[in-house]
């Protein structure tokens, strides 16, 4: 007949340290768990701190780290934001810079003006010819005046930016008009040899709106004839 052998003191300590083994493995795993949310951006985990446990100090030191880098997380996400709508601030404010710099007026029915005043370099350029050309497929001008009475001095490529200008513009059927041109330029584009390439030029502006007007106004007397 098997007796059962009586458990010793021997057979209960050798069990301790197994059972204290696994509750520190859990411990750790709970902590490389936290570490782990962490590296994913969730911050929100932390970890248990038993004041009597071996492990206390190291806990309060990795929540007090995952706090610090949660703080700083928030920080750098306001940072983020703030400093995205200063940058769409600045773009608004670009573009009514450029819509300052590049006004395009409807004059009369069917006509556009653009005065420009200032420096003009490739950039700008670039934009009023993108500018007036939408102007003109939108509204879908007939006519559009460049009065540059604000420019004192036309260089080449200057000169070469109103032509492109005026050639694009006669591409979505829209004739182009150059106005304001003063003696000193003139005499520059006369004295570079530079071709406008067929764009009709007017003193001012106002002559060259009456002209345009009683072009338009006569159009449109030969149409009601035909009919």
């Amino acid at each position: 007949m098997d007796l059962e052998r009586p458990e010793t003191r021997g057979d209960v300590g050798a069990l301790e340290p197994d059972a204290a083994e696994q509750a520190l493995l859990a411990k750790v795993t709970d902590a490389l768990l936290v570490l782990a949310n962490v590296e994913f951006g969730d911050y929100s985990t932390r970890l248990e701190v038993e004041e009597d446990s071996e492990l206390a100090e190291l806990f309060s030191g990795i929540n007090d780290m995952v706090e610090a880098l949660q703080s700083e997380r928030q920080r750098s996400v306001e940072y983020q934001e703030d400093l995205e709508a200063k940058l769409e601030m600045i773009e608004e404010q670009r573009a009514a810079i450029r819509e300052l710099s590049t006004p395009i007026l409807e004059v009369w029915d069917g006509v556009l003006c653009l005065p420009v005043i200032g420096v003009i370099d490739t950039v700008r350029s670039s934009e009023m010819t993108s500018e007036l050309l939408e102007a003109i497929a939108t509204k879908r001008a007939q006519c559009a005046i460049i009065d540059i009475t604000g420019i004192e001095v036309m260089d080449t490529s200057t000169a070469e930016h109103f032509i492109r200008m005026a050639k694009s513009a006669r591409l979505l059927g829209s004739q182009c008009v150059l106005t304001g041109i003063n003696p000193n330029i003139a005499q520059t584009i006369v004295h570079m040899g530079i071709e406008l390439g067929g764009i009709v030029t007017y003193r001012n502006l106002r002559d060259a709106l009456r002209q345009v007007v009683a072009q338009q106004q006569q159009a449109r007397r030969n149409r009601r004839r035909r009919r």
